[in-house]
């Protein structure tokens, strides 16, 4: 072959070459602005995930020993009062603040020369509020997850839709189905796809994880009310 049809040859080759990048950041600074919010979207969508993953195992897991250290000190043998006065002013997790809502309540009672009739019901409603409350601490953010999980691969697929439409529109101007032309477009949409699950299998996973370890918390914090009110009910017996 001529040497100067050789460069030729091989100028054009480097020159189609070029355009052909299927890098991350190359697919996405060639999409569409369209294509483009979308993948910014869910790489934040993403992002905050993963803060609301890593901030859920490191609260569920102190939760959990904390929980362990102070169903200790309650079965420890120790009088009511006593604990009372070590966790009544700190209460650092649910479990002793269902305690301490009881014992406020009991305590208060007591001073008021309420009648103890209505005490055990008054504890057992101040208990219930407390659960409740603390629930809804413990689940929050995790509709966020339960939304990335079930809306983004939809998200990622209204980009895919769009980015194949913009690369349908650009083999019909130019007349060309050669695969140099269709492959990036395609690669650009199929990417969008790719961010929709990436962001979506992890939220999925971590929703279903930490909606079953705060549920059987929940359980516990039942169980332990439904414990405390029966020495309740011991109490109002002995001084009747």
């Amino acid at each position: 072959m001529d040497p100067t049809r050789a460069n030729e040859v091989l100028t054009d080759v480097t020159v189609d070459a070029g355009p052909l990048d299927f890098s991350l950041w190359s697919l996405f600074l060639r999409a569409d602005w369209v294509v483009k919010m979308v993948m910014l979207g869910l790489f934040f969508a993403s992002v905050w995930s993963w803060a609301i993953i890593f901030d859920k195992w490191w609260r569920v897991s102190r939760l959990r020993k904390r929980a362990d250290q102070f169903e200790r000190l309650f079965w420890s043998g120790r009088s009511l009062d006593e604990i009372y006065d070590d966790v009544g002013h700190r209460p650092g997790h649910p479990l002793s603040t269902l305690f301490v809502a009881a014992m406020r309540e009991w305590k208060r009672s007591n001073e008021s020369g309420a009648p103890f009739a209505g005490l055990r019901e008054r504890v057992d409603k101040v208990m219930t509020i407390t659960i409740n409350r603390e629930m809804m601490s413990l689940e929050s953010n995790l509709l966020f997850l339960a939304t990335v999980g079930a809306t983004a691969p939809f998200i990622g697929l209204f980009g895919t839709v769009w980015g194949i439409m913009n690369s349908f529109q650009s083999i019909a101007i130019s007349r060309d189905t050669n695969l140099a032309v269709v492959a990036p477009g395609i690669a650009e949409a199929l990417f969008a796809t790719a961010l929709g699950l990436v962001a979506a299998i992890p939220a999925v996973i971590a929703y279903n994880k930490f909606s079953s370890e705060i549920g059987r918390f929940g359980s516990r914090l039942e169980g332990f009310a439904d414990e405390f009110s029966a020495i309740v009910s011991r109490q109002i017996d002995e001084r009747r």
